[in-house]
């Protein structure tokens, strides 16, 4: 199979220069030219080239700028870029590698050095894109491994309980849609990166229902005083086992996620609430979000004391109270998306109905 040779953009308005160059590359790469700035990036927008060759000096946009803009831009940044310049020049080499240049090359040319150079270059950003090509595997391997994990750990609830099944896949992306119509309200907190965590930590909030005995987790019908206060430790259970492995691995964004969401997930805005009876703002975030989604669902669902209810009714409870559940209990910020996102809510019941699930 003959191997397709890689693309040189070289970038100069003196005619005689670009002569040299195709006679000096030619023969082992595709070459195309550009006699200014302003053709260069237009050139590299229609096609990127593997290696650019850019002169300095040039009228118009100069060659600092052409490297400025296409280092500024994520699509062209990886692309390798060699100066050249003049030894009668008085150029700011450091500036030149500063913008992201990879080297600088001089006029006038010695053949042998520039395809010495073109071709090492060429070999490091093959290296270099095959060293991220291996970060990218071993990402996706872990970010695997995870979601097994987490798996996992959800399902010994859901082997206790038969009713969590759904509510796990139901609750997680009730967060999700949650979190992306908040995100403008907490740019900080809510970024893509941090709402994907919340999906994936979201199916561990009721991870300590194993540690709740049988005769209370499956009771049919309401809990005695004794009963509710051995259920209510799911929260500080769930939160033990996730601090310890946090031992193990060390703390990171997803688990201590996690830890917030399952410790803090029936904690009430207006502190009401357990295992703290934290109030406000001192109720981390993510647990503010999985208390709507979990309260939702909860509502909506077939219990061993309760028959399921409408959507309707559960979005005239949270939103207008019932005596048991009141808007009080969740931030007015939430309350407010989940007023927007509630029709959706309705489709995520649907699709992950425990007839389905």
């Amino acid at each position: 199979m003959t191997k397709t040779p890689k693309t040189l953009l070289v970038v100069d308005d003196a005619t005689s220069n670009i002569e040299l160059l195709l006679e000096t590359l030619g023969k082992d790469y595709a070459v195309r030219i550009a006699a200014d700035g302003v053709a260069a990036l237009t050139s590299v927008k229609k096609a990127r080239p593997d290696l650019i060759l850019l002169d300095i000096m040039m009228p118009g946009m100069d060659g600092f700028e052409v490297c400025r803009q296409l280092k500024d831009d994520p699509e062209t940044r990886g692309i390798p870029i060699i100066f050249i310049t003049a030894l009668s020049e008085i150029v700011d080499e450091a500036r030149g590698l500063a913008l992201g240049a990879v080297d600088y090359i001089t006029k006038p040319f010695n053949p042998a050095i520039v395809r010495a150079r073109v071709h090492n270059h060429l070999e490091l950003k093959a290296h270099q894109d095959h060293l991220e090509d291996l970060v990218k595997l071993r990402t996706a391997d872990l970010e695997h491994t995870q979601e097994a994990t987490i798996a996992s750990m959800a399902l010994l609830a859901e082997y206790r309980d038969p009713e969590t099944g759904g509510h796990i896949q139901r609750t997680k992306h009730y967060v999700h849609s949650l979190a992306v119509v908040l995100s403008a309200e907490y740019p900080d907190e809510l970024t893509p990166a941090n709402i994907d965590l919340l999906y994936q930590s979201a199916p561990l909030h009721d991870i300590g229902k194993v540690a709740v005995r049988d005769f209370i987790l499956l009771k049919p019908g309401a809990l005695t005083p004794e009963e509710f206060a051995e259920m209510k430790l799911h929260t500080l259970i769930g939160s033990d086992v996730i601090h310890k492995a946090e031992s193990f691995v060390g703390t990171n964004s997803f688990l201590r996620l996690a830890r917030e969401i399952t410790e803090c997930h029936h904690e009430r805005w207006d502190g009401s609430g357990y295992p703290h009876g934290l109030k406000g703002e001192a109720i981390p975030l993510s647990a503010r979000l999985m208390a709507v989604a979990d309260i939702y669902d909860a509502l909506i669902s077939q219990r061993s004391y309760k028959p399921p209810y409408s959507h309707e009714r559960a979005f005239d409870i949270i939103t207008n109270g019932d005596g048991r559940t009141r808007p009080e209990h969740f931030s007015p910020v939430i309350l407010k998306a989940f007023r927007t996102v509630h029709p959706e809510w309705m489709q995520i019941a649907a699709r992950f109905s425990d007839a389905t699930s």
